[in-house]
């Protein structure tokens, strides 16, 4: 064998002589006594050759080694021939799984059906959901956590459509037929089996290295492993410290260590290896010392593990070879299987490892259902140590063993399997026993003081295994099944028993609790078996037999616990004639304890089973419940405030949503039952003695707290007596449930979807029910292009309203209530909230009606009202009576529609009169005086109401009663009557006064009313104007500017000022920044100049606010001392660049624009016009750049004009910021440039605002707005149809003479300019228009310029009126019109001439453009006018010449306007879109954050090292990198995954914004946390687009920052 394999090595030789000389080797191991030996040796000498670290190889050289000397011997071995020939062998009988079994990465996108999936940990990858059935479903979607796999194909898992259509069988059955079970050969069965077992072991032994490699080299790697309880930055500066390293070396260390949780640092002797030890374990670090060839055979098992999963998914037959010999077990017994060891040592292996054997459990014994059923019962054998490792283990759960358990106790038949043999309840409930013993106290009950967060979460992880164990329920019992499940039941119930009456609480007097007790572990221990009690419960529903073993052993254990009230002598509580014989005890005095679980399943357990009429002591059943209650009601009351928050927090979660169903809702079962039982005159003893009222009830003196407990207990007994809506206390749906926690959230304020369903509790499979009967009760309203949608409680369902709803915290009762009261009044009626119709109580239950019967409740009424009728305040509350009114309400609103009388249910006969039963009509009598006499208190204002439904309501029984209540009603009438005569005397006195004094104030300033003007004619008809006033731009026709004066007032000050030339300056808000909103080709251009494609632009805008330039100065000093004293605020705004909020709308601005009057224009200048002609200006114009000296004589103008010093200094500030962001250089006001941006920033931002504007006509007049004040103050600055009209003035500057051109020569100025841009345009259009055939001149006769004046004047002279050159025509027309739109705007806010009307319309617009701006109506007539003037200009242009033989790249008129990319329809496409994304700098299959950048539509991979690259010397995140060239820095990107907007302004200042992709209730899913399907809504997307074109990114950056307080700044830079 050696002599071959050097030959091989020394020679290079093809695939077929390779396979021919392995045959050699090949028939050694198969005739050698002991192959595994024989293998392991050749293994031995072969991988330290190849994966030797001391010589630097090719990823790609390592890899054809490992191919041809490695993997080729072993596919030769388990072939028995060439690998290429067995493999189409095999491909030819064999078929592909049914199961999918796709393994899924951190972060890959997963979904899950709601229609048909078993549980909800049934899901499907991309590929297979989108061929399958459930894409027409309600389905979720999610990111999952890693280590699950694909579930399409497994027919437990999915009601209806298993298998998509890839993975169907019936396409491949045929083929099924005629297959032997495993689909081999015996003879390769045979050989894989025995190949499978050598490699098996081979893996194992170095996964699980123990002992030392015998080998004459002495090279050892010091290895560094990842503990996850360092810092990235703390590993990197260990490194740096400990081996001598820089930084960059570290810093791939580090990464490396993060992402396979190893790194070999050196590869030293063995004495430098531990030197390198002791120095980095100081830390400390975990560190280890592996010789050379250990680590090159331990990297070769990591490449085993891919070549398994590719021979594995060969054939079926190779699958059940693997899984055989994973499987076996020692024949000696003694050492477990194969895969057991791996998963015994999964808590030493490092992150690559791991997967390699998770995958390999996913693709071989997951996908079989025989070897998986082996598989989950040496799961379960070994369950309890593997549970004891990941509590120990650093990692996360994803990457541990443990989560395989998902996979195996979510099938139903296995999970019952594992019941029945292996009592998998036992082992579970046992091994979370063992891991929480150490947290009992001396009475067997548990207390986490000092409990270590990160342990005891990972102990609540084994719960949810409990829960996968239990999420199906049997629809056939065995005898074993039952046997198994009762024992594990009492497992549990030992669990349960060790948390009754924990963590007991004691009412604290005198000063406040020093340490605040730990509270967090004892509810989310509850949290965790919230739905694992109501699956037991369900379980036991299931089997009559099961259900009555369940709850006897539950009641057994309840009585064996040590509380104390079982074990304390009883005694006698006197009441009126009642005796109650119970324990004394009271909840403000003693030891108490929210956590109750086992009373609780009693209850539930008792519900289900009441029909069996079992018999015990209710009174101490009801006892602990009882206490528990009393305890939320004293925290209310404000009686334990020294006990600090922690119990305000544990009665807090006591009653939320996510507890409530198993703890404060089990309270109040567990009342109803003990009321249902018990004597009602005993029961509401044994209530007001835990409440601590049983004094206060036989007259003892009141304290302020009683009051607050007497509503409490009050409140109480109505829920007692009236919450109905539980299957079993009276026959009611869980759908009608659903409706009416639906109608009372609704009942608060209109909801969305998601608050409803946080409203609502989940069972096990996270589902609330909302969707089923959202319909019925609510109307949805649709969302704008903001907010969400919301859903209204339709009118017809208010009936159902209940103040008193037990589910209502404090505040959404009086949210509840006011909303309620508002409506009612709205609608005309009085604010008398009446009480529901219930439903029946169950026959079980419908003795708790009798508690309205008794003496004691009558008492307690008749004494609250009584303490009210006094008015003496501190004796009752208003919250005490109104409970007391309600309690009366219900059975008078219910007589008027036939239901029985009182309180809930009915207990009296319609026809007797409002008394209880066995009370007299003495006492009726007493209690209608009671109500009367109470209906005048005058602090019951605001139930008045109330108490008239009451008394009117009432039946009486005697004409004595009847003249009683008229003649009060008489005497109430009256009142009323009497009152309402002397307001209206009251009125008429006032009024009387007020004219009077009115009078006297006209005759006293007689003077200032006969100076007033008249506002139009005697006869008040308005003035008409006779003549329409000419609407002309500019021009010697050229229409008045506005009259008025233009007064402002500052926003600061508050006074008022005019803009005027030599008044202090008035300042414009603004803000300057680069923008690729108008580009028309994607790449780097110079702002200096814009060119045609419009690369790079600077825009400037503003809010339109306006303050003096002194009260600005002084705002903006204030900012900058302000500002440096805030933590966050340079997230904000940068000082640096000079920027601010604006004072009023708080928007982000970095520079003012002063304001500046209008020009006024001087009549009679048409005389001037016949000699000042087109080619006399331009002679003229010419004349006068030739004489111009020097170029920065632009710059002189601003000077010279006679302004203000302050308008001066205003000026230079905005241009200089223009200049410096524009240009991204530093300040320079001698800077030649800075006239030039100037006018770049004010021709661009006309182009972006008529691009926007037009796009929406009713847009036109705010921009308009807009424009002119920001443009009123930059028109005189030197701001090319713009750079030409406002640098002309610097044409007539002198150095000894200042000169200025007069209003004509300004009107005539711009005329000329504007007729020459236009016809410069057209021919920019004729030029670029693909409809023109160029091809029909000679090429040769483009150099003459007679030739091609001809030609194009010809064309020209055709156009006008020749019909067949329309369509020509046309497009020069829709070229030129957004160029005449934006001349328009422009010399709008330059001369402030109001523009005619038909401009706001959309039809007729080039003929009102024509006109405004002086032009005819037909352009094409500027060429006959002005032939002879352009012709010599533009003939022998060598750029026109250049365009005609297509050698010039042409921008297209009129250019296209930019928008945002489009977007799918469904976000599933775009999720799929980021399945497929490969990152181009990075290999591996980590998870990656796809993000797609909406202006271009470029794929990127953000928040990834992969990525980085190089801006300005800094390291940036692929977004920030690809934001400055496509974006001038500017960026709005989608992250897929997370499901939200990005918007970039600069390397350090972001903001996230919602996603436009909204789900069927009209929410944005970022994160997708709820999972619902989402589509794009247009009217969303449409303002992302708009915010984007109107530059608004920088500003809803900073508002968001400003919102959002945040202390650590996001590093923005790396996204």
């Amino acid at each position: 064998m050696n002599v071959v394999m050097s030959h091989w090595a020394e020679t290079g030789v093809s695939h077929c002589k390779t396979v021919m000389l392995f045959s050699v080797i090949l028939q050694e191991w198969l005739e050698a006594a002991d192959s595994r030996a024989e293998l392991f040796r050749y293994l031995k000498e072969q991988v330290p050759q190849i994966f030797c670290l001391k010589k630097e190889s090719s990823p790609q050289e390592e890899e054809e080694l490992m191919q041809s000397r490695l993997f080729l011997p072993l596919e030769c071995f388990l072939f028995g021939e060439d690998p290429q020939e067995g493999l189409e062998k095999l491909k030819q009988g064999s078929t592909s799984s049914q199961l999918c079994g796709r393994v899924f990465k951190e972060g890959e996108t997963v979904y899950s059906c709601r229609d048909c999936a078993i549980d909800p940990t049934c899901v499907l990858c991309m590929d297979c959901f989108q061929d399958s059935v459930h894409k027409g479903h309600r389905y979720k979607m999610h990111a999952s956590s890693g280590g699950g796999f694909c579930d399409c194909g497994d027919i437990e898992a999915w009601k209806i459509g298993p298998c998509c259509s890839k993975h169907d069988p019936g396409s491949y059955s045929c083929t099924l037929k005629n297959m032997s079970p495993c689909g081999l050969e015996p003879e390769i069965y045979g050989r894989a089996e025995r190949l499978f077992r050598i490699l098996l072991h081979y893996v194992t032994d170095f996964l699980v290295w123990e002992e030392n490699l015998e080998t004459k080299d002495n090279a050892y790697y010091c290895v560094l492993y990842n503990d996850e309880h360092h810092s990235y930055d703390h590993v990197i500066y260990t490194l740096q410290r400990s081996v001598n390293c820089d930084q960059a070396e570290a810093q791939t260390h580090t990464a490396l260590i993060d992402k396979e949780v190893f790194c070999w640092l050196y590869l030293l002797l063995l004495q430098y290896c531990h030197y390198f030890n002791c120095h980095i374990s100081l830390q400390p670090l975990r560190v280890e010392i592996l010789h050379a060839a250990v680590m090159a055979h331990q990297t070769f098992v990591l490449r085993l593990g891919p070549w398994f999963q590719k021979v594995i998914s060969y054939s079926v037959g190779f699958r059940q070879a693997f899984c055989q010999v994973a499987l076996e077990t020692n024949a000696d017994g003694d050492q477990p299987c194969l895969i057991s060891r791996l998963m015994l040592n999964d808590g030493r292996m490092y992150k690559g490892a791991r997967k390699i054997v998770h995958e390999l459990v996913f693709c071989s014994m997951l996908m079989e259902t025989e070897f998986k059923k082996l598989f989950a019962i040496e799961f379960t054998k070994y369950y309890k140590q593997l549970q004891k490792d990941f509590i120990i283990d650093d990692h996360e759960r994803s990457i541990s063993i443990t989560a395989l358990s998902v996979q195996i106790f979510t099938v139903p038949t296995l999970a019952r399997q594992l019941i029945e043999e292996g009592n998998v309840i036992k082992v579970i409930v046992g091994t979370v026993m063992e891991l929480l013993r150490e947290h009992l106290d001396n009475n067997n009950r548990f207390f986490f003081l000092g409990y270590n967060s990160d342990k005891f979460s990972r102990i609540q992880i084994i719960f949810h295994d409990l829960r996968y164990i239990l999420i199906s329920k049997p629809s056939v019992w065995t005898e074993e099944l039952r046997r198994e499940f009762l024992e594990g039941f009492k497992v549990f119930l030992g669990l349960l028993k060790c948390m009754q009456g924990m963590e007991e609480v004691k009412r604290q007097f005198g000063q406040h609790i020093a340490v605040e007790p730990e509270w967090e572990a004892g509810f989310s221990l509850q949290i965790q078996l919230r739905h694992i009690l109501a699956m037991f419960q369900d379980w036991c529903s299931s089997d009559d037999e099961i259900l009555l073993l369940a709850f006897e052993e539950c009641h057994k254990v309840l009585m064996q616990c040590n509380n104390q009230s079982f074990h304390r002598e009883a005694t006698n509580y006197y009441m009126l004639k009642h005796i109650l014989h119970v324990c004394p005890y009271k909840v403000s005095q003693e030891p108490v304890s929210i956590h109750l679980p086992i009373s609780r399943l009693l209850a539930g357990l008792y519900v289900l089973l009441c029909r069996t009429g079992a018999r015990f002591d209710h009174t101490l059943l009801a006892e602990h419940p009882l206490r528990c209650v009393v305890l939320a009601a004293q925290v209310s009351a404000e009686m334990w405030r020294r006990n600090g928050l922690s119990l305000v927090s544990q009665v807090y979660y006591y009653q939320d949503v996510k507890c409530r169903d198993e703890m404060y809702d089990k309270d109040i079962l567990m009342l109803q039952i003990a009321a249902s039982k018990m004597d009602p005159n005993h029961f509401l003893m044994l209530v007001l003695l835990r409440f601590e009222l049983f004094d206060y009830f036989k007259g003892s003196m009141n304290k302020d707290q009683w009051n607050r407990l007497t509503e409490e207990m009050l409140y109480l007994l109505i829920v007692i007596i009236g919450e109905r809506y539980v299957p079993g206390i009276s026959h009611v749906t869980k759908e009608d449930v659903t409706m009416r926690e639906v109608i009372h959230l609704l009942c608060i304020e209109p909801m969305a979807h998601s608050s409803l369903v946080k409203g609502l509790p989940e069972n096990e499979s996270h589902e609330t029910g909302l969707e089923t009967v959202i319909t019925k009760v609510a109307t949805f309203k649709k969302p704008g292009v903001s907010g969400h949608g919301l859903y209204g409680v339709k009118k017809e369902r208010l009936v159902d309203f209940n103040p008193f709803f037990y589910h209502y915290s404090r505040s959404q009762h009086s949210k509840a209530e006011e909303s309620q009261k508002k409506r009612r009044t709205h609608e005309g009626h009085d604010k008398a909230l009446c009480p529901p119709v219930p439903p029946a109580f169950c026959p079980a239950f419908s003795s708790i009606v009798r508690l309205l019967s008794c003496d004691i409740i009558i008492h307690i009424l008749r004494h609250t009202l009584q303490r009210a009728a006094e008015d003496r305040a501190t004796h009752w509350t208003e919250a005490m009576i109104q409970r007391v009114f309600f309690s009366f309400m219900k059975p008078i609103y219910h007589n008027s529609q036939s239901y029985k009388l009182f309180c809930f249910c009915g207990f009296c006969d319609i026809n007797v009169c409002f008394v209880l039963p066995g009370i007299g009509s003495e006492h009726g009598k007493s209690v209608f005086l009671l109500l009367s006499k109470i209906k005048a208190v005058p602090s019951l204002e605001a139930q008045k109401d109330m108490v008239k439904w009451v008394l009117q309501g009432i039946v009486l029984r005697s004409v004595t009663d009847l003249l009683l209540f008229q003649s009060v009603q008489d005497k109430e009438k009256a009142e009323r009557k009497r009152k309402a005569e002397a307001a209206k005397l009251h009125r008429q006195k006032i009024m009387a006064q007020m004219s009077t004094m009115q009078k006297n104030f006209i005759e006293s300033n007689k003077m200032l009313y006969d100076n007033m003007p008249e506002t139009g004619t005697q006869g008040g008809e308005p003035v008409v104007t006779t003549e329409r006033e000419l609407c002309v731009a500019i021009g010697p026709h050229r229409g008045s500017s506005p009259a008025e004066r233009e007064v402002l007032t500052c926003i600061l000050c508050q006074e008022e000022q005019e803009v005027a030339a030599q008044a202090p300056a008035m300042v414009l808000t603004a803000c300057v920044q680069r923008s690729t909103v108008l580009t028309q080709w994607t790449g780097t251009s110079y702002p200096l100049f814009m060119p045609p494609e419009l690369a790079v632009g600077t825009h400037t805008g503003s809010c339109g606010h306006v303050m003096h330039a002194t009260c600005w100065q002084k705002y903006f000093e204030a900012v900058q001392n302000m500002t440096r004293n805030r933590l966050h605020a340079e997230l904000i705004i940068d000082l640096e660049n000079g920027e601010y909020l604006c004072p009023l709308c708080k928007s982000l601005c970095n520079t003012v624009v002063p304001l500046i009057p209008f020009e006024r224009l001087i009549e009679n200048a048409e005389i001037i016009g016949q000699h000042l002609t087109l080619p006399r200006w331009i002679q003229i114009i010419s004349a006068r750049i030739k004489g111009l000296n020097n170029l920065n004589s632009l710059r002189l103008v601003v000077f010279r004009r006679k302004f203000s010093d302050s308008i001066v200094e205003m000026l230079v500030v905005c241009a200089t910021t223009v200049h410096r962001v524009g240009l991204q250089t530093a300040p320079n006001e001698q800077c030649p440039r800075v006239p030039l941006m100037a006018w770049n920033t004010c021709a661009f931002t006309i182009q972006a605002i008529g691009t926007v504007v037009f796009a929406n006509v009713k847009l036109l007049l705010a921009f308009i707005y807009k424009l002119f004040f920001l443009l009123n103050g930059v028109r005189v600055v030197c701001f090319c149809q713009v750079g030409l009209v406002l640098s002309i003035p610097a044409l007539y500057q002198e150095e000894a003479v200042d000169l200025q051109p007069s209003a004509v020569s300004s009107a005539y100025n711009h005329l000329h300019i504007l007729h020459l841009v236009t016809m410069a345009q057209m021919l920019q259009v004729l030029l670029s228009s693909t409809g023109t055939n160029h091809n029909t001149i000679h090429p040769g006769s483009l150099t003459e310029g007679p030739l091609f004046d001809r030609w194009f004047c010809g064309l020209l002279i055709r156009l006008i009126p020749d019909v067949s050159g329309i369509s020509v025509a046309e497009r020069v027309k829709r070229g030129i019109e957004p160029f005449l739109r934006c001349a328009a705007l422009f010399f709008n806010c330059l001369t402030g001439v109001q523009p005619p009307e038909e401009l706001f319309s959309t039809a007729g617009q080039m003929e009102a453009l024509c006109s405004y701006l002086a032009l005819p109506s037909n352009v094409f007539q500027l060429f006959q006018e002005h032939r002879e003037a352009v012709t010599p200009l533009w003939c022998g242009s060598p750029a026109v010449t250049k365009a005609l033989k297509g050698k010039n790249p042409t921008v297209r008129y009129p250019r296209r306007r930019n928008r945002l990319i489009d977007l799918p329809e469904d976000y599933s496409a775009l999720l799929n879109q980021a399945s497929h994304f490969q990152c181009p700098n990075s290999t591996d299959d980590d998870r990656k954050h796809p993000t797609l950048c909406l202006f271009c539509g470029a794929m990127l991979c953000s928040q990834s090292s992969c990525c980085l690259s190089q801006l300005d010397g800094e390291d940036v995140g692929a977004c920030t990198a690809h934001a400055a060239t496509c974006g001038a820095g500017v960026g709005m990107f989608l992250r897929i995954r997370e499901c939200e907007i990005v918007l970039m302004a600069s390397r350090t200042r972001g903001s996230t914004y919602p996603a436009p992709y909204l789900d069927d209730y009209g929410e944005t899913d970022p994160h997708l946390g709820r999972g619902n399907p989402l589509h794009i809504c247009p009217e969303r997307y449409r303002k992302l687009n708009q915010l984007w074109q109107q530059h608004c990114i920088l500003e809803e950056i900073a508002r968001s920052l400003e919102v959002v307080n945040v202390m650590f700044a996001f590093e923005w830079q790396m996204l």
